[in-house]
């Protein structure tokens, strides 16, 4: 847990001054000013310290030295740490001495928060209230200056002329409420309480009332609509995805030079469907991706002042398709290269469709929404997120397991075998992602995991280790059981499209219908995520499965969508089954594409 924690904590010995351990963030920060011949050790005598005012600190002012020396509790001192090149980080230091049963000072405990990110959020938050404080102005300085040019004219001006004045306090009064309603909007997601209607809805007419709201600003462009014949219906907010889908098509079209396309279609993906919105314009800068749909930030276009904007509308759609239970997210090859922006929303059968087939534990309940056996187990050390969750799930219709006790989970997974598992990452002493490791019967569960971080790396990480979704605090009723709901049948379609006959290859044998795999006759223990990338390979076996294809396979749309996650989980899997990667016997890599299961022994040959 002190490992994965997002503060940097260093325990150093009280006699030499040596660091004992040391955590991965603090590693980080470390590493970001020594050289790499340097030590540590060697970097703590090298390095200068300056207080957040700018006043240097000789060594014996400095916050380890005084607790080893003194035996002092340093609290929350902002401290300016730099190497002779001058590379620097600032950062909130705190130094607790542990004594001894005979009150000697035994060790210290330092921990440094890195205030790079604190400082970039507070320089976007400066740079959000000047825009508000811009965005607001000008429509009152119009309102203001007609209104006073209508009172001081009276009866003297042309009706024409008057009538022109009253449209300008109109358009500004409107974009005022706007900018007013997007706030509160915000605001919304935030306390997790935006409020969405889902109900079962065509994906063609929501593209097509986006599209006719936005006839003037694409009149001068080409728009093209890509969609599938057989697309199902998607459980959506009519009025809160066509705000999503007219943000990011007006954002396309202003970010695009004229007469330039706009290309938008839709796909099924598992049990979602996918919408896409591309365009061949501005672009967008790698490193910037990842922070688009943070709020208050602005496209680069956007940021350089061309394209005003309160850099709310991204986080704003964010919010709305999270709380319908899908994912949004943005790829791009570079400036001047494009941007694509695709957003996924839960499908749902049309009427007189068949139901699909569910998995035996959970019955055809899920689907019919009659979903009272329905057992959802929440693990979270928050009595109020304990409530909240359990309210949720209720008035949902499941049937709640709680536990603030991660040693418990074993154990209520054996008696009460609920069907899904929410888990909060941050656990008392144990991270969650590590008791997805120590508690096997987590391994043939879904599981979502519960986190108030909701950094890309933190969440990449839990999913390459086994969660199916995750769910980033605070969450609305809403968001939770669609979530709930959609991994549920994500898990029935993938276990109703396995194959029925082993797949069987040397001495690995996957036998698909005991979820059994076995090397030599020897059981192969692997997580769910790692069973099903192994389930999806060997359903293609001979034939290259691209990182894209076993992202989407194995993941869903909830994985940020890294390759690196296809590798890390390619990589436990070799060693579990013995597989070299340089000599492979089952796993193939294909440089730069992707990954191969070799072909199977023929069934007549299995037989015999």
């Amino acid at each position: 847990m002190i490992d994965t924690s997002p503060v940097g904590v260093v325990l150093f010995d009280a006699q030499g001054g040596k660091p004992l351990s040391i955590n991965r963030e603090a590693r980080r920060i470390i590493d970001r000013l020594r050289d790499p011949d340097q030590t540590p050790e060697e970097l703590l005598y090298l390095i200068s310290y300056r207080r957040g005012d700018g006043r240097q600190l000789s060594v014996a002012e400095f916050p380890l030295t005084r607790s080893l020396t003194t035996g002092e509790t340093v609290r929350g001192e902002e401290i300016v740490l730099q190497s002779p090149d001058g590379r620097e980080v600032s950062t909130i230091i705190n130094a607790t001495p542990i004594h001894s049963d005979d009150g000697q000072v035994v060790s210290v405990v330092v921990t440094l928060q890195d205030l790079a990110s604190l400082q970039q959020l507070e320089q976007m938050r400066a740079d959000f209230l000047a825009m508000v404080s811009h965005e607001l102005r000008a429509p009152l300085s119009s309102i203001k200056g007609s209104a006073a040019t209508l009172v001081q004219s009276g009866v003297t001006l042309d009706p024409a002329a008057a009538t022109q004045f009253h449209r300008i306090i109109e358009e500004q009064a409107d974009h005022m409420q706007d900018l007013i309603t997007d706030l509160l909007d915000v605001a919304r997601i935030e306390a997790g309480t935006l409020a969405v209607a889902p109900q079962p809805v065509e994906i063609g007419q929501l593209i097509e009332a986006a599209r006719s709201s936005l006839q003037s600003l694409v009149a001068g462009g080409d728009m093209t609509i890509d969609l599938p014949p057989d697309l199902p219906l998607v459980m959506a907010d009519r009025r809160r995805i066509s705000q999503v889908l007219v943000n990011l098509l007006s954002n396309a079209v202003r970010h695009s030079p004229d007469a330039s396309p706009i290309h938008l279609s839709a796909q099924t993906v598992g049990v979602q469907v996918e919408i896409r919105v591309k365009d061949e314009g501005d672009g967008i800068p790698e490193e910037q991706l990842s922070q688009l749909f943070r709020k208050f930030s602005q496209s680069p276009a956007a940021s350089g002042g061309s394209l005003p904007g309160s850099g709310l509308g991204l986080a704003i759609c964010k919010g709305i398709v999270e709380a319908h239970g899908g994912r949004i997210r943005a790829e791009s090859a570079g400036l001047g290269r494009g941007a694509t922006f695709s957003f996924t929303l839960p499908a749902t059968e049309a009427p007189g469709t068949p139901e699909p087939v569910v998995l035996p534990q959970v019955v055809s309940e899920i689907e019919r929404g009659t979903k009272r056996r329905v057992r959802i187990l929440a693990v979270d050390d928050d009595p109020q997120t304990l409530l909240h969750v359990r309210d949720a799930l209720t008035r949902a219709g499941y049937e709640p397991i709680l536990t603030g006790d991660p040693d418990a989970v074993g154990r209520l997974i054996t008696e009460r075998r609920p069907h899904l598992v929410l888990l909060d990452l941050m656990l008392p002493e144990v991270d969650g992602i590590e008791l997805l490791d120590l508690v096997p019967e987590l391994r043939e569960l879904p599981v979502i995991f519960l986190s108030a971080y909701g950094g890309d790396r933190r969440i990449a990480r839990a999913l390459e280790h086994g969660a199916d979704d995750y769910i980033v605090k605070p969450f609305s009723p809403t968001e939770l059981v669609a979530r709930i709901h959609t991994v549920l049948r994500r898990w029935t379609m993938s276990t109703a499209a396995e194959p029925n006959e082993p797949f069987v290859k040397d001495d690995l044998v996957v036998d698909f219908a005991a979820r059994r795999v076995s090397l030599a006759d020897n059981p192969v223990r692997l997580t769910q995520l790692e069973y099903r990338l192994l389930v999806d390979l060997c359903k293609h076996a001979g034939r290259v499965r691209t990182h894209a294809e076993l992202l989407r396979s194995a993941w869903g749309p909830a994985h940020p969508g890294r390759s690196g996650a296809v590798r890390t989980v390619i990589k436990q899997l070799r060693r579990k089954l013995g597989d070299n990667a340089d000599q492979p016997s089952y796993i193939f890599s294909e440089p730069r594409v992707g990954y191969r299961m070799a072909q199977p022994e023929p069934l007549d040959a299995i037989h015999h």
